[in-house]
């Protein structure tokens, strides 16, 4: 496969700033992608810092690997889900890490596939899997949930009112099989939606979402990240729509409190002592140049927290 050639990822400088790589240290990609983000924290740990990098996707690490070929042995590129970060770092025999990065995003290579399902804008079959071996594609959620399935589905993920509507006009244009048919259908049932938002965005969003596990995932992976990491060490998550970004600004929340007893409880009986140190007091989003440059930056959201002494 040939390499694309390489862009600026999301908040590039901002995550360089906050992971702080160093040399010698050990730092974790979760979200490989093109491996923009990884180069800089290879660059910035130089010469004997490394790397692991975990995807779902074979096409993005692929890329990542021939972009980063000229570290050698500094980085270790897997293809994995960051729900296995934990037993990935007992694998290498790593027991704790200075960084790790989050970027939940969809890469523009993805994006733009016209194979992979992802987008409205490229007609492609209704696939939005990660990873290709997962058994559920987002044709299989359109073609045979129910009315009602389908609009607590695109309600829960997407956060479409108007759910209802848009299932019932779903089931009724069935079988739909690509991205383009799915659009119409969705942009016909709402009347074109509101002037600047193709109506389609939030029902596409629903449905990878659905597919891939997202909230789930990212559930799961934030405990072990906060484990793995060394004293000092950050948490950087990058994040795109206000449902990811409440559980991560949540889980900050949570564990950075040294208490979670009801309010007014005169004694602590929970034990809960904080672990991390919340250091992005509102998230962090990226300027008028880089969302010039990269559109796609616009709705960017990024949180670190650093790990507390024991």
């Amino acid at each position: 496969m040939g390499v694309p050639a390489p862009h600026q990822p999301v908040l590039y400088n901002e995550i360089i700033h906050f992971l702080n790589p160093r040399d010698a240290g050990r730092y974790v990609d979760g979200t490989l992608g093109g491996g923009g983000h990884a180069r800089g924290i290879l660059e910035a740990s130089a010469p004997e810092g490394r790397l692991l990098g975990l995807d779902l996707d074979p096409d993005a690490l692929e890329i990542a690997s021939d972009r980063l070929v000229k570290f050698g042995s500094r980085t270790a590129l897997i293809r994995a889900s960051y729900t296995t970060l934990r037993a990935q770092l007992d694998h290498l025999g790593w027991d704790k890490v200075d960084g790790i990065l989050l970027d939940l995003g969809l890469s523009s290579m993805q994006l733009d596939s016209t194979r992979r399902g992802f987008s409205f804008q490229v007609d492609a079959p209704l696939d939005m899997r990660f990873d290709p071996n997962n058994s559920i594609s987002a044709a299989d959620l359109v073609n045979n949930l129910s009315v009602e399935e389908l609009a607590n589905l695109l309600y829960r993920f997407g956060e479409e009112r108007h759910s209802y509507r848009v299932a019932k006009a779903i089931v009724a244009a069935r079988p739909i099989a690509s991205t383009r048919q799915l659009a119409q259908v969705v942009a016909d049932s709402t009347h074109g939606g509101r002037p600047g938002h193709h109506p389609a965005t939030r029902t596409f969003q629903a449905l990878r979402i659905a597919v891939n596990r997202e909230l789930d995932c990212l559930s799961e992976v934030l405990p072990q990240s906060i484990f793995s990491l060394n004293e000092g060490g950050r948490l950087a998550v990058i994040s795109y729509h206000s449902l990811e970004d409440r559980i991560v600004k949540q889980y900050y929340r949570q564990e950075s409190t040294d208490c979670l007893c009801p309010p007014g409880q005169p004694v602590c009986t929970c034990g809960h002592r904080a672990s991390i140190l919340v250091l992005t007091r509102h998230p962090i989003r990226p300027g008028d140049d880089e969302v010039r440059m990269n559109p796609r930056s616009r709705s960017a959201r990024l949180r670190v927290a650093e790990k507390l002494p024991s």
